[in-house]
């Protein structure tokens, strides 16, 4: 079995197949501006935003990350991954089609809303009903509604400002992510990074697990695909509201067939 995400001739940064390749002057200053922009932007954060911002992103962060591979144990069970190039590749597709179209931008506009005082339940109903499979919206409720409690247990939050968050009907991940990064005063840009770092990582270990592939190989994925996400990012900063998409057929494909799949190690 053999298919693609969605059409690569849209999304011309993705490596998606071996004729569709980027060009390096232009990655390498894409890649050096958005260095220069995140360092101002860190230089103006709270000095101990940085080691929150970690906390957040952080492997050990108890909600239950590391037990979803959303759609990609499929794509191994079905051959489409089957070693490093192909995990990247489906990693990478994913990261471009979905994760920049649909998930960053609505975690942007959540960022921006509680930042500015504003109510973000649109982007959160948005991003719910966004998430086209039983197991997805179970995956991102789940989480939300862990580091929901987490937040609450840590007790370092004002809890006028807790109610906020506690306020909102059917808490995603992406909305928790976001009312955390602001209230420890996080800027927008290092959130969404982080965000998309630490999913990332998480698909990499899928990966590791599932495929398998060794440690090397994971870490140069890591390299090259986190290479991407600066610009990624910003890009996703300024997507216009009527782009917004999560069409990529073949990954909802995937986690729903993935919920009825008879052998699994993540959970669905």
């Amino acid at each position: 079995m053999s298919y693609r995400l969605s059409n690569p001739k849209s999304v011309p940064m993705a490596l998606i197949t071996p004729g569709i390749t980027v060009k390096i002057s232009t990655m390498v200053i894409t890649i050096a501006m958005t260095i220069i922009v995140t360092a101002t932007v860190m230089t103006d954060a709270a000095p101990v935003a940085l080691s929150r911002l970690l906390q957040l992103a952080s492997p050990m962060l108890p909600v239950g990350a590391y037990s979803y591979s959303q759609g990609l144990e499929t794509a191994i069970e079905d051959g489409v991954v089957r070693d490093a190039a192909t995990a990247s590749q489906w990693i990478n597709d994913v990261l471009m089609l979905y994760m920049g179209r649909f998930e960053l931008p609505l975690l942007w506009r959540m960022c921006e809303a509680f930042a500015d005082g504003e109510d973000p339940a649109q982007w959160n109903i948005m991003y719910r009903l966004g998430r086209d499979t039983s197991e997805g919206r179970a995956e991102t409720l789940q989480m939300g509604y862990s580091l929901t409690s987490l937040l609450r247990d840590l007790g370092c939050f004002d809890r006028a400002a807790f109610a906020n968050l506690e306020k909102c009907p059917q808490i995603t991940f992406p909305l928790a992510f976001a009312w955390a990064a602001t209230a420890w005063q996080i800027p927008t840009a290092m959130s969404v990074q982080a965000y998309a770092w630490s999913w990332l990582e998480n698909q990499v270990a899928a990966a590791m697990k599932a495929v398998p592939i060794g440690q090397v190989a994971g870490q140069k994925i890591l390299l090259h695909i986190g290479a991407l996400i600066p610009d990624v990012v910003a890009r996703a900063s300024n997507l216009p509201e009527e782009n917004i998409s999560n069409f990529a057929p073949n990954l909802t494909l995937a986690a729903c067939r993935h919920e009825v799949q008879y052998s699994r190690l993540f959970r669905s």
